[in-house]
């Protein structure tokens, strides 16, 4: 592989910056280069400005409002912003839902889903997994009874990421129980504002609230939400999964992050020493080769090749790559990295510790919440399964 990028790639590096810096807001750019916590204004207000730009959705060919880029041109826009300190866009719409309504629905779905999920306007969830229903996600029991032309829908989802702020949520419904568990799903589309919904809140072990509980009491659902054929879901789930997994890899963040660990550690003074220099080095080496890997899934489906049989293996080892730099960086901070007290740091005051430098205050959060990237997305032991049996034979 020619791992040079071309001039005219160069060109669109530089265009892509230059752009970016011009249109990220300076304060939401700080929060993101030192971890503070974003609000659903900041979220959004970042996605909105991406989709008027048209390029919130940034994967998307042309014939749906994208900008048709390649595989390296995604890879560049990627980089650029995450080294800016741009908000990682969040994916259940423009990244994973959006995908699925471009390949199996139809025309009148396409229509209807996907400008609003271009413009930012629109918040959507992800309703996969539920209680007993996480890597084995074929378990599934959330329930859809077909009534004439509308689904009854009955169950619970979990760990619904950020679902307290949902317009709308992609579900895996069982709507038979016959043959395989696989053979009967259906994936349907959801409106969060209807009569039975309820979302309730998960406290995080730091006393965040990032993931929920959703509950569906008699949720009536137009057929017309259907996605593709009834009982087919799980077909269409293995490809959101594919487009969940890669993300989850998240290099460019890795890049951005590693960045802000060797700061952490010349600021605290451990720098220098051999040893944690060395696991610096250790980390830096495999970012390189997870990118390395990125580039060639990216390139391999820009030639019409399967790539997706190695997304699992980009799940593995990026979420482990997320866990390792924040330990380091807890491990740079020392005692000082151990104080949290969320509301003081909403507030804009992180401590004034002796001798401690305040933007050492965030990585207990960051920590604690990297303990779950090895489990979403389907747990690391399960994907080494699946890539022992489908990449090794």
């Amino acid at each position: 592989m020619d791992l040079s990028f071309t001039p005219e790639e160069q060109t669109f590096r530089e265009e892509i910056r230059a752009w970016v810096k011009q249109n990220l807001p300076q304060e939401i750019s700080h929060k993101v280069h030192n971890a503070l916590e974003l609000t659903r204004d900041d979220l959004q207000s970042w996605a909105k400005i991406l989709g008027k730009k048209g390029w919130l959705g940034y994967g998307w060919p042309t014939e749906f409002g994208g900008p048709g880029w390649t595989a390296i041109q995604r890879h560049l826009f990627e980089e650029e912003t995450a080294l800016a300190g741009a908000p990682r866009i969040i994916p259940f719409g423009p990244v994973m839902v959006a995908p699925v309504i471009m390949a199996f629905g139809n025309a009148e779905q396409q229509k209807r889903f996907l400008p609003g999920i271009a413009s930012g306007e629109v918040w959507w969830s992800q309703g996969y997994s539920e209680p007993g229903s996480g890597s084995d996600l074929a378990s599934v029991k959330t329930k859809a009874e077909r009534q004439g032309d509308k689904y009854i829908v009955n169950g619970q989802k979990t760990w619904t990421t950020l679902g307290q702020y949902g317009d709308w949520m992609f579900n895996l419904v069982r709507t038979s129980n016959e043959g395989k568990p696989q053979t009967g799903i259906s994936f349907l589309l959801l409106d969060m504002k209807s009569p039975g919904v309820t979302v309730r809140p998960i406290k995080l072990l730091d006393g965040g609230h990032e993931v929920n509980e959703v509950f569906f009491d008699n949720v009536e659902v137009p057929a017309e939400n259907l996605i593709g054929e009834e009982n087919k879901g799980w077909t269409y789930a293995k490809h959101l999964l594919s487009h969940e997994r890669t993300n989850i890899a998240d290099v460019n963040r890795a890049k951005r992050e590693l960045e802000r660990l060797k700061r952490i550690a010349k600021s605290e003074g451990v720098y220098e020493d051999t040893r944690f220099r060395d696991e610096i080095a250790k980390l830096e080496v495999d970012i390189v080769a997870l990118e390395m890997m990125v580039l060639r899934v990216l390139s391999a489906a820009t030639s019409g090749k399967n790539s997706l049989d190695v997304a699992g293996l980009l799940k593995i080892r990026g979420s482990e790559i997320q866990q390792r730099y924040s330990e380091l960086m807890m491990l740079a901070g020392g005692p000082y990295s151990l104080p949290l007290i969320r509301e003081a740091m909403e507030a804009g005051w992180q401590g004034n510790f002796p001798g401690g430098n305040p933007a050492l205050a965030p990585l207990t959060s960051t920590f604690f919440n990297m303990r779950k990237t090895t489990i979403y997305g389907g747990s690391n032991e399960v994907q080494r399964n699946i890539v022992a049996q489908t990449v090794l034979g």
